[in-house]
Order: C-alpha cells, then structure tokens, then sequence
C-alpha cells in the first residue's frame, strides 16, 4: 500500500517508521527544508512540497497513493490538505490530525476526512476505558463518526453474565467485535460465555450505541 503523509515533523516521521515497518510504502511531504531529515526515515520517500498545493500534489502523484496522512501541527493545512487528497485525487483513504479540540467538528466527510483522530480524545477514552465498568466508553470515531469503536467492562451482576453470546440480541447497527479476559483476546461466537470483568468491544453507530448498556447491563 501507498501513503503519503504530509507533515514530516516527529509525528509524521513516527507514523512512517511504523508503516514502513509494516511493510507499506510511504512518501513523507513537507514544505519546510528543515523537516527533511532523510536520515531519519531512510527507507521513505521525501518530498520538498507544500501539501496544499495542487502542482505539488501532482508531482507527488497523490492519485496513485490510497492512503493520504495530513499530519501537520497546523490544523488548517491538515484540512485543505484532506479535501484537495478526496476531491482532486480520490485517494480511499484519509486520516487528519486534529491538533486543537476545539477544531474537532470540522474534521468530517465535507473536508474530506474518513477518520480524524484527535490525541486529546483518545487519551481521555483510554482513561475512561480503564476506570469505567458498566459504562459505554467510545474509543474512536471511524467513517467520519458514522461509526464507533466502544467498550463496555462487565460489571458483577450484568445481566448478561452468564449467557452466551447468541443468546443477546444486540441493537441494530452494532457488532460484537472483541471479547478481551485477562491477556486473552476472543472472537466472539455464539456460544461463548459472558464473564463478569469481560472488556466488550464493539463497531455501532451512535444511536446504536445509546441502546447497547440497556442490552449487557440493566
């Protein structure tokens, strides 16, 4: 697979050593000379561009790549950056950087955003994912929000602690991805064992979600 991603400071660099590492191909972009410290990232390629522009955009043949990155620490790079990638390009796949919180509710379909990820949201979900237990903590936005990675912790007297898997019917919209006891990550099938401490993983949509407490523990 190729990616670019714009934005070659240290989160840019990171998210590349880490695809590389995966075996992808990744193309780093940035319009600051400084940025480009090739020997940081050897195995990439560098480009000396500015990712809002359309010319540069063309020389770093985005419409061959099927993911773009808007990486930056400046918000409205990332934006422009994303919807010139969907709009101009087509690129399948594209993930921004939301640098301020309060820039959040911009980073959707209409810029060009598949999924927008935010550090500060993700540190406060993982905090509530590890105090939380009979409560539906989203974990990340996917799709521009039209769908949800959530978890709900088991408590003691669930009431589902003790079924099976089939024998809870979930809310429309919503699936049952993971099982995670212990160290142990389980596949759900239909006649696996709900447990009191199970972490419960699933993909809804929104109104999915407001339904899935009253189906595990009411």
């Amino acid at each position: 697979m190729k990616v670019a991603i714009i934005g070659a400071g240290n989160v840019g660099r990171a998210i590349a050593k880490e695809l590389i590492g995966n075996g992808h191909h990744v193309l780093l972009i940035d319009r600051d000379p400084k940025a480009l410290k090739m020997e940081s990232v050897p195995t990439a390629e560098w480009l000396l561009a500015d990712g809002c522009e359309i010319t540069s955009l063309d020389n770093a043949k985005l419409d061959q790549c099927q993911v773009l990155v808007a990486a930056t620490g400046d918000d409205k790079v990332n934006l422009v950056a994303s919807l010139l990638a969907k709009t101009e390009y087509g690129v399948p796949r594209v993930v921004a950087r939301v640098n301020h919180p309060k820039n959040e509710w911009l980073f959707d379909n209409s810029w060009g955003v598949d999924v927008s990820v935010s550090t500060p949201r993700i540190i406060a979900a993982i905090v509530e994912e590890a105090v939380s237990v009979g409560d539906v903590v989203r974990l990340f936005s996917l799709r521009a929000g039209r769908a949800n990675l959530v978890e709900i912790t088991l408590p003691d007297g669930a009431n589902c602690v003790g079924k099976t898997v089939g024998e809870v019917s979930l809310p429309e919209d919503a699936t049952l991805a993971a099982i995670v006891r212990d160290s142990s990550v389980i596949t759900p099938h239909s006649h696996d064992l709900f447990s009191a401490g199970d972490e419960l993983l699933f993909i809804a949509t929104a109104a999915a979600e407001e339904k899935l407490k009253s189906c595990f523990i009411s």
